[in-house]
């Protein structure tokens, strides 16, 4: 496969953003790569494309099916497994921010849970505790917000994201009849 420069541009930068959404750069050009083909690709297809091993890209395809991005496809006749990335684009976005949910702010709430449980030994303790549980209630807060975006169907999600800026002058109008009464 040759990716033409506009392709390559878009497989090269979103490698880049990959290791900023939690996984390496070479498994974000490869979901990249197989976001943007229209047919699927075969591990052959990807090292090719990507100029990489082919050990690397079945390391990469298993990372990508434990995030539930790719699926795998057969092809009649045809003895290798082919790739395809699954869903929707708002899908991806979904599965993306779930699978960080799960490896980030699950495991931080879980430890906050164990220590807000402690009875604080000290002052330090108490007032450290105070903290903590401004960042648990944050976080709950905003997983559970999140859970109910996942829910919008992109339509929905698409009104709400064009309201989104209309909300925030109404509020902020809101505090400035506030503060003038």
């Amino acid at each position: 496969m040759n990716m033409t420069p506009m392709i390559e541009t878009f497989v090269m930068h979103f490698g880049e953003m990959g290791s900023r959404w939690g996984f390496n750069r070479t498994v974000g050009q490869m979901y990249a790569l197989l976001v943007i083909c229209e047919k699927p690709l075969s591990a052959n297809d990807i090292a090719e494309a990507l100029n990489i091993s082919r050990g690397n890209v079945s390391m990469g395809l298993k990372e990508l099916q434990s995030w539930r991005l790719v699926q795998m496809h057969h092809v009649p006749g045809d003895r290798k497994d082919y790739f395809k990335a699954l869903g929707s684009i708002w899908d991806m976005a979904n599965k993306v921010f779930e699978e960080r949910r799960k490896r980030e702010m699950d495991p931080t709430l879980s430890l906050l849970r164990d220590i807000l449980l402690d009875k604080p030994a000290n002052e330090q303790e108490k007032y450290a505790q105070s903290r903590l549980q401004e960042i648990h209630d944050l976080l709950e807060n905003i997983t559970q917000w999140s859970e109910e975006l996942q829910r919008l169907s992109p339509e929905k999600m698409a009104t709400l994201m064009k309201l989104g800026s209309g909300v925030g002058k109404v509020l902020d109008m809101k505090d400035k009849l506030l503060k003038s009464s």
